[in-house]
């Protein structure tokens, strides 16, 4: 729940204070882009908006906000509409209230924040992106809302429950922060005693003014709980939703592409990552990306021109 505290609270006061971070038109980082705090019916969320053309909503993973986005936005917006949110509980957007089950942290939850976010902008319908975390978003995004979804692109992500469900050692040595961030209050005061050596990061490979926007995000503690809440809903209602979807056979119904990147350890812990979203999606086609796992900042010309190849593909030209 947001507080005067919150990042987004004190967003809000710089932004009426014309701050330079607020600037509708910055010199170096988003160019051409606005940058607003949006209400929509469950959260305040802190967007950047700008291009002209097909709208395509990017959605930024843990522990990033939307600016990860920015040197892929800026060749995307040459030809579509691009919306860059910080996902509710992440960045300078609002934190959900905490209940038992963390429902108001759920995937399902950032979805309704997507498609109110997309109306309030004119948008009924359009192109969505998401990695790491807001991979999950954009996965629940086209499951919930498969009329208004065109397209989806998942990078460095398989479901939920399938990863939950090929869990083995490996995994749990690999990814054991998703079962050290379910602990209550401890994985909180771990980061807060030092979230730069928790979390890393460095301007040279994200930039000067995206490097400064993460740490300070990453330094607020109203934000790391926001975010660790994200991962206690992936282990309980996220992944009861996800089973209920494949009990009752819903699928992606529009096209897909699924991305990856090589230098981190999706092909190793599952193989063959489009086998596993096979089940899940109707069309679909997907590769490795040569970089690590933030391929925005890593390689974004090479993820910006697959985004742009897939969203102008005709419907049915390719599958695999």
């Amino acid at each position: 729940m947001m507080d005067a505290s919150s990042p987004s609270h004190t967003l809000r006061i710089k932004c009426q204070a014309k701050s330079p971070l607020c600037s509708k038109s910055p010199k170096t980082m988003f160019e051409g882009f606005k940058l607003e705090m949006i209400e929509v019916p469950e959260a305040t969320l802190r967007v950047r908006y700008g291009g002209e053309g097909p709208p395509v909503l990017l959605r930024h993973g843990h522990p990033r906000t939307h600016v990860t986005w920015h040197r892929v936005a800026a060749v995307l917006a040459k030809h579509h509409t691009v919306v860059c949110p910080d996902l509710r509980g992440f960045g300078w957007s609002s934190k959900p209230m905490d209940t038992p089950n963390h429902r108001g942290s759920s995937q399902r939850a950032k979805a309704r924040d997507c498609v109110a976010l997309m109306k309030v902008l004119g948008f009924d319908n359009f192109a969505a992106v998401g990695h790491d975390r807001g991979g999950y978003t954009a996965f629940r995004l086209a499951m919930d809302h498969p009329t208004i979804v065109a397209r989806l692109a998942i990078l460095d992500a398989v479901p939920i429950i399938e990863a939950l469900e090929r869990c083995d050692a490996r995994f749990a040595t690999a990814w054991w922060h998703w079962f050290f961030f379910a602990q209550p209050a401890k994985p909180e005061r771990a980061i807060l005693a030092d979230p730069d050596a928790w979390y890393g990061g460095s301007a040279e490979h994200m930039g000067d003014e995206a490097y400064a926007d993460y740490r300070t995000a990453i330094h607020d503690p109203a934000t790391v709980h926001g975010m660790v809440e994200d991962y206690r809903a992936g282990l309980g209602i996220d992944r009861e939703h996800d089973e209920a979807d494949r009990q009752a056979g819903r699928r992606i119904a529009c096209p897909a592409l699924f991305l990856w990147s090589l230098h981190d350890d999706l092909e190793q812990l599952y193989g063959n990552v489009l086998r596993v979203w096979s089940t899940w999606t109707t069309t679909q086609q997907g590769r490795g990306i040569n970089c690590g796992h933030h391929m925005a900042e890593e390689a974004p010309e090479e993820l910006a021109w697959e985004l742009l190849r897939f969203l102008r593909e005709r419907v049915g030209a390719r599958s695999a």
